[in-house]
């Protein structure tokens, strides 16, 4: 089941938001379950993404991180003298796309009982952290406070 919802009166009362948008507008297409990841939280801005990648090897795996996205490819590379009387694991090469906030960086990838571990961390630089902007008052000279009308009265 498919629901299209319309963003426009949304749009029409933000700004730069259109990246949102079109996250929200595309998430339903290609729709791929393998292979099986879990997105854990490990804190406030610490994050791990593990994926089963059960059957490949290191040089197998390949990670990307993009801008605002993180791409985890698989490709097993076949070897025709094997013949499988049954092929119960799935070893197709898969493209796995996540796509990231701002400011979210890849600690570090491993490898280990045939799942994939990918450490995330969110790290906002000190400029863009919120501020307090102080607010400056002219108290010094008070006819400049008030109205020209009432100068000349």
């Amino acid at each position: 089941m498919r629901t299209n919802i319309d963003f426009s009166p949304l749009q029409r009362s933000s700004i730069g938001f259109d990246r949102i948008f079109n996250l929200l507008e595309n998430s339903n297409r290609n729709v791929d379950n393998w292979p099986p990841y879990n997105i854990i939280k490990l804190g406030e801005d610490a994050y791990r993404i593990m994926i089963v990648v059960a059957g490949f090897a290191a040089d197998e795996l390949a990670i990307t991180h993009e801008a605002n996205a993180l791409v985890v490819n698989g490709a097993k590379s076949e070897s025709e003298e094997i013949q499988y009387l049954h092929r119960g694991v799935a070893l197709r090469p898969f493209v796995r796309r996540f796509e990231l906030a701002d400011h979210v960086l890849v600690e570090g990838a491993k490898l280990e009982n045939g799942l994939l571990v990918i450490d995330l961390k969110k790290q906002v630089p000190e400029e863009m952290k919120p501020r307090r902007i102080a607010i400056e008052t002219d108290t010094t000279n008070p006819a400049s406070q008030q109205i020209e009308g009432d100068r000349a009265a």
